[in-house]
């Protein structure tokens, strides 16, 4: 554990993070949510960079973190920020098994498990941020997260450095959806070797914030692709 942990993790936080650590490190490789290059370096490359994330959400806000993986940035910031309501949203069974395993070893009883797909919540739930890393490019990011995001709230994502073209790229999704002009910030400078670039997309009017919110292009895509699995479903079975 390197020094700079210590400045990150409050004392009585920093056990939980060494034990979730040490989960990625081995049961994590072992299942396959890890790669086994990355255990030496999750220290630096993953947990502190995604604890410093918590820099950007409010006190005692209701976060969905989707795409949640093997937990980053959703546990890490459960851990960091106890004061977080955390619902980890994951559709892949052996990374939801894991991530449950987790939570229950450390006793996390601000965090909940979803097995599914963010759209699927669409209309069924709302958070006041929702967190990715790595999870998609920022203009299906947008149709994922934002039907999420409550009034007033935030998408808050970890991206790469082409975010400022992505930004540019997808000008018509952010104004189908009715978003202010996302903001990019720089976290852990002067702290981490390797800072994290964060993006925050929040809503241009909050009133004006409901179902209508996500754009009917993006409501007919995702019907499209359901009806398409859905038809895939009832094919196999007739062939079975």
């Amino acid at each position: 554990m390197p020094d700079v942990a210590r400045k990150v993790f409050q004392p009585d936080r920093l056990p939980l993070a060494e034990a979730y650590t040490e989960l990625l490190a081995t049961e994590g490789v072992v299942r396959g949510l890890i790669g086994p290059r990355e255990a030496p370096r999750l220290w630096d490359r993953h947990i502190l960079n995604c604890a410093v994330l918590g820099e950007l959400l409010p006190e005692n806000a209701t976060v969905a973190d989707i795409g949640s993986g093997a937990g980053l940035p959703g546990l890490v910031l459960a851990i960091h920020r106890p004061d977080l309501r955390m619902t980890l949203i994951e559709p892949l069974l052996r990374r939801t098994t894991f991530l449950t395993e987790v939570v229950e070893q450390l006793g996390l009883d601000n965090v909940e498990v979803v097995r599914g797909r963010a759209d699927l919540l669409h209309g069924k739930r709302t958070f006041e941020v929702v967190t990715s890393r790595a999870v998609a490019p920022l203009g299906r990011l947008l149709e994922w997260s934002m039907p999420l995001v409550a009034a007033p709230g935030a998408l808050v994502a970890m991206k790469g450095s082409s975010i400022t073209t992505e930004i540019e790229e997808v000008r018509e999704v952010l104004d189908a959806f009715g978003c202010a002009e996302p903001t990019i910030s720089t976290l852990g400078e002067g702290l981490l070797e390797e800072t994290t670039l964060a993006v925050r997309v929040a809503w241009a009017d909050p009133t004006k914030v409901g179902l209508t919110s996500v754009p009917a292009a993006v409501r007919r895509r995702q019907g499209a692709s359901q009806g398409g699995k859905q038809k895939a479903r009832t094919k196999r079975r007739k062939n079975t």
